[in-house]
């Protein structure tokens, strides 16, 4: 499972989602991306599941980046615990996502089997996602 091998403070507060991606809005290395349409908390699990489910489904063919990483804590106090007496542990870790962002990229297989596999992982993510490809660079110098 994804986490930081070490970070500087344990705790972190929450934090607001508001805006669209400025960074990390297209499609950088492969040749398919998915694209995320809303704000969202993304778990290191479900990172994980939806990076299996692409991989199975190519067979190990082509090849698949992971754009986001679970940098976040997110903290729960435990069950049947009163009110008070502070802030909770540390449960899981959460990539922030914002609406426009590339999550996941695909190379190295034709067309049809790259959207089907970002199709698979997106049904492994809680937000609606779209399979967008990489823009074709214009041959040639500036004219």
């Amino acid at each position: 499972m994804l986490m930081p091998k070490r970070v500087k403070r344990r705790k972190q507060q929450r934090g607001r989602m508001k805006g669209i991606a400025t960074k990390g809005n297209y499609v950088a290395y492969g040749e398919y991306g998915l694209q995320a349409q809303e704000p969202c908390w993304i778990t290191a699990n479900q990172i994980e599941a939806a990076r299996v489910a692409m991989t199975r489904f190519i067979r190990r063919g082509g090849q698949v980046w992971v754009n986001i990483f679970p940098h976040k804590p997110v903290t729960k106090k435990p069950l049947g615990t009163r009110m008070g007496s502070g802030k909770g542990s540390p449960e899981f870790w959460v990539a922030v996502v914002k609406p426009g962002r590339v999550m996941f990229e695909m190379a190295g297989v034709d067309e049809a089997t790259a959207k089907e596999a970002l199709r698979l992982a997106a049904s492994k993510l809680p937000i609606k996602c779209k399979v967008i490809a990489a823009e074709k660079k214009a041959e040639g110098g500036e004219q």
